[in-house]
């Protein structure tokens, strides 16, 4: 099976991407498949996530340190730097120096090209590849896009996400038609749900009605739990921490979806 990358992205905050990022990563990865994934926010909650409190300490070359080689013609192994958490998955990480990277990217030759020059390489070694993105529809989340099969776009079940929305997929759009023709929308997540909650059922069902017939609205829904919040900060997936939890098996399910699609 050819690897697979995914971009975790929504341009609004507090959707739950990292958590997706993570768990889905695990997820597969506990269904057999080799999994890298690529924080590719500044702010390294991705790192922080799997147990690497201070990213900004990290003496091994992060993503940054990849993309500043790319620009400068510098020959530089992808795997260097590259970090192996002990369930089974790896991690690039990223840290403030991804931020200072923006101008240098801007000013480069085939700049929306560069994590997917990067990434390129790698294909061969792992059967998925997910991009954690940063709240943002800057030249780093465009780059994510353009290194992409698809984009899983995760959607709190706390707001209409409207706007947010139709400036994303917008994005998708553009970066379809101009760079990456075969981009996807892998599918849109809602996250963060709580069952006891009527305004959480309202906007699960506004989402479905209003996207669902242009793009596929996973049928999983990841609940609110409060193990769900504990496990990052323990360094730790959801699935050691409370692996019989609805969390955990709401993944299990996403990551199914996921595969039956391929």
């Amino acid at each position: 099976m050819p690897c697979r990358t995914i971009a975790v992205a929504n341009q609004k905050g507090g959707t739950g991407k990292t958590a997706t990022t993570l768990s889905l990563g695990m997820a597969l990865a506990r269904s057999g498949q080799r999994v890298l994934l690529v924080d590719t926010d500044p702010q390294g909650d991705l790192t922080k996530s799997l147990g690497w409190k201070n990213p900004d300490a990290l003496e091994s070359p992060t993503l940054a340190n990849h993309l500043n080689a790319m620009i400068e013609g510098i020959a530089f192994d992808p795997r260097e730097g590259i970090l192996s958490h002990d369930e089974g998955i790896d991690l690039m990480p990223a840290n403030i120096e991804l931020a200072g990277m923006e101008m240098p990217i801007l000013m480069a030759m085939s700049r929306e090209q560069l994590v997917n020059m990067w990434m390129s390489p790698l294909k061969a070694h792992y059967d998925f590849i997910i991009f954690d993105c940063a709240p943002t529809l800057g030249i780093i989340p465009v780059n994510a896009f353009v290194a992409s099969d698809s984009v899983l776009v995760p959607v709190s079940a706390e707001y209409l996400p409207a706007s947010a929305m139709t400036g994303l997929l917008k994005t998708v759009g553009r970066v379809r038609r101009q760079i990456n023709p075969s981009l996807e929308v892998e599918g849109i997540l809602v996250t963060l749900s709580d069952s006891r909650n009527n305004l959480a059922h309202e906007i699960e069902q506004t989402i479905r009605e209003r996207y669902g017939s242009t793009y596929r609205v996973f049928d999983t829904v990841i609940p609110r739990a409060v193990s769900a919040a504990e496990a990052p900060a323990a360094g730790m997936s959801v699935f050691s921490y409370d692996e019989d939890g609805k969390v955990a098996h709401a993944f299990e399910r996403l990551a199914e979806e996921v595969l039956d699609r391929g």
